[in-house]
């Protein structure tokens, strides 16, 4: 390693710590280590194609430079996107800090009490704003939490329904399509018929056991929905809606007109649009849903000792112990996100926040009032919050001529697909001169001196009765709130504080430099649905980053939609569904899992509409391939596919790899390689070269975005070029093959912004660097069992007595002692 190199400060052992690490294992260099430690049969014969390495100060010229092709305008396109203002107290202090981004998902509580509480506020929030009983601590985006809804709602129908074979749900046309796309792919593998019309033509009928409406609706049409609302519930049918917590704090709550479901994003409230995320979605149900709820909820409890404390509750819900009966297979979710928004609300406490949501109603609404003054435009919603639907009244020829004239005020607008109907969203960050000029390009004169009118909005006008807890009212100053937020950091244990030991979950450095671009305003204030030609710096990075990691996984393509690891799962296993339905063999619905994989395995095959089958695993922890070829023999003419991960969960390169993949395939099923473990092939070998068909990765573990306490993640997808053409696609903005699945997120890119951070990675590592990492991960485990050997039962190890970049400890034996294994974790607390 070069010194001073991004890798040599990346990685933590000197060369005289290698050469003591060896000596101990007793081995004379990496390269044996690794001979004894990976199947020669699945070596790669050739360094990876890579570039060379970027010093860091190289990288951020590079990366400011690609900053530099894309082009910022003013944003008015909504749709669930709105530019907003990032707090600096905030940005500074939970976005910047690595005390918050890089804790681990808080399993562990003892060490996870600042991060438990500020997901509480976010909760609070929620179900504040909602007039929800119960919300959970954030999902992946908006179109994941409606399409989760979908599915809780399904699961928890009754018996009655069940019974009349109700599969039918119904959404409004007035729903943003990017969130109809993500739930007509969860409805299509549930096989639940989704029907979308608008709401005069809604029929509850004995099927239809749900409906979800927007509100306001995609439009910006803000309306008093309690009256639908009765009439489904009169008719069984329950009803979700999709909000936006900036209007709520306005409006009637959807708790108030009777939803039973509430879900949205809370990106307005204090976080980047960042070219389609990452943000923190919402879930809001009655508390008699608790326990279908889908992500994690965080609830008040007591120590050993009667104090009160925080912890996640009712984990028996989650995949992590339900497997394939769970109700979601959501792991990574979005906690940092979720912070950050409830600390928005913590900042500006109630009063503050409703003047941010008064002052867009009245620059709204005075734009408003200047078109509707102007004979060849009219306002089309007469009731809204902060988006007007706009018809020309001189057609296709007047709406370019307009489109023209806001482009060259660098103005972003809706545009329909009917020729005559433009759309606008104003924001937090629309100021007079922004109106100013938004009047310009639509040729009609700034009217000033309008206020907020309560007969304006009717039975929908809301008081401000939420956000009463003492901490939404008690931070005003940014002192108070800098120690406050200080206040929770201390009590969390994060890389700032000591290792986090994770084999699956690796826990590595999240480099300063890696992260600093994400903040810059040239990638943060880019709109997803913007013109492509506005983002060409930051398609160019996402598109470089897909190439990477297809050389590096050895697959034909890489999609980057999916929005964390599950995610993937889920995607990659819609893909195999797809293909093979596209050569006749639609009965292949069997998927085959190793008892030992991970709980988001079964819960996302059974997502995607598939029957696990378990395959057991022997002493050695080793997939037991006679039990293998025997369940894929039964199920040949069923088979669809095996998830496998490798090295395998205990910390094995398991040998016999290559005749697993032989068995699956000859039985006509598709393999699935889980990626998670990647940080031990990356350099040394490949799923694709292994012979799998589809692997996700989570780039939150191998490729060095921050976990950030349970959230944000990435978790694409590569696969083999005969599934290339089944990739995702998305309503908006072009993406995936000829014969793609709809899309699995709300985003074309999914979280785009920290996209930044995986391409900064294996710029700065380069070839040589990025097999180093991998290395390095394995000789650091190996010389741990060594150590530990003697005092401490290695549960697993390969052929050669090594193992992979992880190991598990056999601690079974202590039991006689009284000490279990929960005892000695929270005794490694203390170090």
């Amino acid at each position: 390693m070069k010194l001073g190199s991004f890798a040599s400060r990346h990685m933590g052992p000197r060369q005289e710590d290698l050469t003591i690490m060896l000596e101990t294992i007793g081995l004379s260099s990496i390269d044996e280590l690794i001979e004894k430690t990976v199947p020669d049969v699945i070596r790669l014969r050739e360094p990876l194609n890579l570039s060379e390495a970027f010093t860091e100060s190289e990288y951020l010229e590079h990366v400011s430079d690609l900053s530099e092709k894309n082009v910022t305008y003013r944003n008015y396109i909504g749709m669930g996107y709105y530019p907003t203002e990032v707090p600096s107290v905030i940005r500074r202090n939970i976005l910047e800090n690595p005390g918050w981004y890089t804790a681990y998902t808080p399993y562990q509580s003892e060490i996870a009490q600042g991060r438990l509480e500020a997901l509480l506020n976010f909760q609070t929030v929620i179900s504040d704003l909602t007039g929800k009983e119960i919300a959970n601590a954030s999902l992946l985006d908006e179109g994941t939490a409606a399409a989760e809804a979908i599915a809780m709602l399904f699961s928890a129908r009754p018996r009655k329904q069940v019974k009349a074979g109700a599969t039918t749900f119904i959404v409004d046309t007035a729903v943003y399509p990017q969130t109809f796309d993500v739930m007509k792919t969860r409805a299509n593998s549930l096989g639940i018929t989704m029907i979308e019309a608008p709401r005069s033509e809604w029929k509850f009928t004995d099927e239809v056991f749900g409906c979800l409406l927007q509100y306001p609706d995609g439009n910006g049409k803000a309306e008093d929905l309690e009256a639908l609302v009765a009439q489904a519930h009169s008719s069984d049918v329950k009803v979700v809606m999709a909000t936006d917590l900036m209007a709520l704090l306005m409006l009637k709550s959807p708790g108030k007109m009777g939803a039973d479901v509430v879900v949205g994003s809370s990106q307005r409230f204090g976080v980047p649009m960042g070219y389609g995320g990452p943000h923190a979605a919402f879930f809001a149900a009655d508390e008699s849903y608790k326990r279908n709820f889908p992500g994690r909820i965080i609830g008040v409890s007591v120590d050993r000792n009667g104090n009160s404390a925080l912890r996640m509750a009712l984990q028996t819900r989650e995949q992590h112990i339900r497997r394939d009966k769970a109700t979601s297979n959501i792991c990574t979710a979005q906690a940092l996100l979720a912070v950050m928004a409830s600390m928005y609300a913590v900042y500006h406490g109630p009063r503050g926040l409703r003047e941010i949501a008064k002052r867009i109603h009245k620059r709204t609404k005075s734009f408003a009032t200047a078109l509707n003054s102007n004979s060849s435009m009219e306002v089309v919603n007469s009731c809204y919050f902060d988006t007007l639907k706009i018809r020309v009244r001189g057609g296709e020829d007047e709406v370019n001529s307009l489109i023209a004239r806001c482009h060259a005020l660098k103005i972003n607008i809706r545009y329909f697909n009917d020729g005559e109907h433009v759309g606008v969203s104003l924001n937090e960050r629309t100021n007079i001169e922004d109106l100013s000029n938004l009047c310009s390009a639509f040729g009609v004169p700034i009217v000033r001196g309008i206020e907020v009118d309560r007969a304006f909005f009717g039975t929908l006008y809301r008081e401000i009765d939420y956000l009463e807890h003492q901490v939404f009212n008690s931070h005003r100053s940014e002192t108070a709130m800098m120690r406050y937020i200080k206040l929770l950091e201390n009590r969390d244990f994060s890389l700032v504080h000591g290792m986090i030991p994770l084999g699956s979950c690796t826990m590595k450095l999240n480099a300063a430099t890696e992260l600093l671009p994400i903040a810059w305003y040239k990638f943060a204030e880019l709109h997803p649905f913007c013109p492509p030609e506005q983002a060409r710096g930051m398609i160019e990075i996402l598109q470089n980053l897909e190439s990477d990691l297809a050389e590096i996984t050895g697959f034909d393509s890489v999609t980057l939609q999916p929005n964390s690891g599950a995610n993937g799962e889920y995607a990659g296993m819609l893909v195999i569904k797809a293909y093979h339905e596209s050569i006749g063999e639609k009965n292949r619905n069997i998927c085959l899992i190793p008892s030992s994989a991970h709980g988001t395995n079964p819960a996302s095959a059974a997502m995607a509409g598939l029957k696990i089958v378990v395959v057991g695993c022997m002493e050695n922890g080793d997939i037991d391939i006679e039990d293998l070829q025997e369940k894929a023999e039964k199920h040949s003419e069923t088979l669809s596919s095996i998830m496998i991960t490798y090295p395998s969960t205990h910390g094995v390169f398991e040998a016999r790899i290559l005749e697993i993949i032989e068995i699956v395939h000859t039985n006509g099923g598709q393999i699935y390689m889980d990626g998670a473990n990647m940080n031990a092939q990356v350099g040394l070998t490949s799923p694709g070269n292994i012979g799998a068909d589809v692997c996700h990765l989570n780039l939150h573990k191998t490729f060095a975005i921050p976990h950030g306490g349970g959230g944000p993640g990435m978790g694409p997808i590569g696969v083999a070029k005969h599934l290339t053409k089944f990739l995702p696609g998305h309503a908006i903005i072009h993406q995936g093959g000829e014969d793609s699945i709809s899309a699995v997120s709300s985003a074309p890119f999914g979280s785009a912004l920290i996209g930044l951070v995986p391409y900064a990675y294996l710029k700065m590592l380069g070839v040589k660097g990025a097999t180093q990492a991998t290395e390095i991960a394995i000789l650091n485990a190996n010389y741990l069992k060594v150590r530990l050997e003697g005092a401490y039962d290695i549960l697993y190890q390969g052929p050669n007595n090594t193992v992979a970049h992880e190991m598990i400890i056999d601690c079974r034996s202590f039991r006689s002692c009284g000490v279990e294994v929960v005892d000695i974790a929270k005794r490694l607390i203390d170090y």
